[in-house]
C-alpha cells in the first residue's frame, strides 16, 4: 500500500487530536518515495517468502491501523504496537511457538526482514489528510525500527544466579547479488532471544537484537543507543555477522575505518568511523572474548579461527599493508580482522563503548563471524532447500555452543 489517507473531516477535531495544520514553523511535507531497500520488496522472491511464512499480513495490519488513527499519538502507538508484535512473532516462530504460517522453515530470518520493509514503506509513504511533518514521520520510522528489531525489548530477570549474555545480529545484505539471501546472524538472534543456556557455572540468559545494514543508522548512533544501557549489567556480549565461507572467526582486532562498500540502500561510505568525541577515538579496539578457549573447543562442524589479521597504514607511511599478527604501534586502520564493512563497525562501536564505560578489564565482549549461509549446489532460483536449512540450523547451534564456552571460561 503506497498511500493511506486518514479522513478526519474538520479542523477542530484535528487540533483536539494532535495533528497540526501546516504552518511556517511546522509544515507538513509530501511523503517521500520508498527507499531502494524497500523497492526490492515487490520482487518475486520476497513475496514468496512472506506468503510461505504468513508474514504477508504484517504490513497490511499496520496500514489498517494507520488508516484508523485519528491523531499522531494514535499513529505512534499503532507503530509501537505493531513493531513489537512483529519482533515477538518472529522470535516465537523461530522458537517453535504458535503457528508456522506456512511451509517455510521456522528458523528463517527473512520473513522478519521483508515484513519490516513492508511496514516501513507504508509509514514512509503515508499521507494523512491533515498532514505529517518530516520530524513526525522520522519519529514513527525510528520507533518502528527499534521495536521490530528487539532493540527496546532487552530485559533480564532480576536477582542473582543467572549470567546475562547480549547478542546482536544483522539483516540480510548484498541483495542485488541474490535477492534470496538470508543472514545466519539474524536467524541466530531470533533463535536465541530469551533462551537459557545451561553452563558448568549455572544458567545463562541470552537477550538479542538485530541491526540494519545501513551506514546512516550507524552514524546516527543506533548501536550505542541500544547497547549502552545494558553493557554495564551483562556478563558477556558478542556482535555476530556473516563472514567467510566454511568457517567461524573470532575477530581479535577491530578498525576505525569504513571501506566504502554499498549498504542495503546502495550507499557507500569511505571515512573514519564517526563516533562521539572523535579526539579520543582510537584506531583499533580489541576483543575480550576468551578466543583461545573458543577456538580450542569442539563447538560444531565448522572450524573456528582466532583471526588476528588487519590492514593498516603504518606510522609514517602512506600505503596500506596487511598485518597477519595485528596492528603495529601508531598505525592507521584500514580494515579490522572482520574487514571494513558494517560487521567490523558494529564490533568497533560495541568494544569502544565497552572501553569508554571502563569495562575493558571486566566484560568479555567482541565479534563472531559465522560461515556464509549457502544454498545447495545447483539451486539458483528456489528460496530454500534442505541443505540451506541444515546449514542455517548448524550455524545457529554452533553459535549457541560458542556462547556456552565463552560463558564458562569468562
Amino acid at each position: 500500500m503506497n498511500s493511506i489517507r486518514v479522513r478526519l473531516g474538520v479542523l477542530g477535531l484535528a487540533l483536539l487530536t494532535g495533528f497540526t495544520t501546516p504552518t511556517a514553523a511546522s509544515a507538513a511535507q509530501a511523503a517521500p518515495s520508498p527507499t531502494i531497500e524497500e523497492q526490492r520488496l515487490g520482487r518475486a522472491a520476497p513475496q514468496e517468502i512472506l506468503r510461505r511464512s504468513g508474514f504477508d499480513t504484517a504490513a497490511p495490519r499496520l496500514a489498517r491501523a494507520l488508516e484508523g488513527a485519528r491523531s499522531y499519538g494514535e499513529a505512534r502507538r499503532a507503530v509501537t504496537r505493531e513493531g513489537a508484535r512483529l519482533w515477538q512473532r518472529a522470535v516465537d516462530r523461530a522458537q517453535g511457538r504458535g503457528p508456522a504460517g506456512g511451509d517455510l522453515s521456522r528458523d528463517d530470518d527473512r520473513p522478519l526482514y521483508w515484513a519490516r520493509l513492508g511496514m516501513t514503506r507504508d509509514v514512509r509513504t503515508w499521507e494523512p489528510e491533515l498532514g505529517l511533518t518530516a520530524g513526525q514521520r522520522t519519529a514513527l520510522l525510528d520507533e518502528l525500527e527499534r521495536t521490530s528489531r528487539g532493540q527496546d525489548a532487552i530485559r533480564y530477570p532480576h536477582g542473582r544466579g543467572m549470567k546475562r549474555i547480549l547478542l546482536t545480529g544483522f539483516d540480510p545484505f548484498t541483495l542485488d547479488r541474490d535477492i534470496r539471501i538470508s543472514n545466519p546472524s539474524g536467524a541466530t538472534a531470533l533463535a536465541l532471544d530469551g533462551a537459557v543456556i545451561e553452563t558448568a557455572d549455572g544458567p545463562a540468559r541470552v537477550e538479542t537484537a538485530v541491526f540494519p545494514v545501513r551506514w546512516q543508522d550507524f552514524t546516527e548512533g543506533t548501536v550505542e543507543r541500544t547497547l549502552r544501557p545494558h553493557l554495564p549489567k551483562v556478563d558477556l556480549f558478542t556482535t555476530v555477522s556473516q563472514g567467510r565461507v566454511g568457517r567461524f572467526d573470532i575477530e581479535r582486532t577491530n578498525g576505525a575505518w569504513r571501506g566504502g562498500f554499498g549498504d542495503n540502500d546502495t550507499i557507500g561510505r569511505t571515512e573514519t568511523v564517526p563516533v562521539s568525541d572523535p579526539a579520543s577515538q582510537p584506531q583499533w579496539t580489541t576483543t575480550t572474548l576468551p578466543y583461545a578457549a573458543i577456538t580450542a573447543a569442539q563447538t560444531g562442524r565448522f572450524p573456528v579461527y582466532d583471526n588476528t589479521s588487519v590492514t593498516e597504514i603504518p606510522a609514517g607511511g602512506t600505503e596500506s599493508v596487511v598485518r597477519p599478527d595485528g596492528p603495529t604501534p601508531g598505525s592507521t586502520a584500514r580494515a579490522g580482522g572482520g574487514g571494513d564493512y558494517l560487521s567490523n563497525e558494529i564490533a568497533y562501536r560495541a568494544t569502544l563503548l565497552r572501553d569508554r564505560l571502563g569495562l575493558h578489564g571486566t566484560l568479555p565482549g567482541g565479534h563472531v563471524h559465522t560461515p556464509v549461509l549457502q544454498f545447495a549446489v545447483g539451486n539458483t532460483t528456489e528460496v530454500t532447500d534442505p541443505e540451506f536449512v541444515r546449514n542455517r540450523l548448524d550455524i545457529i547451534a554452533q553459535v549457541r555452543a560458542i556462547l556456552k564456552v565463552a560463558a564458562e571460561t569468562s
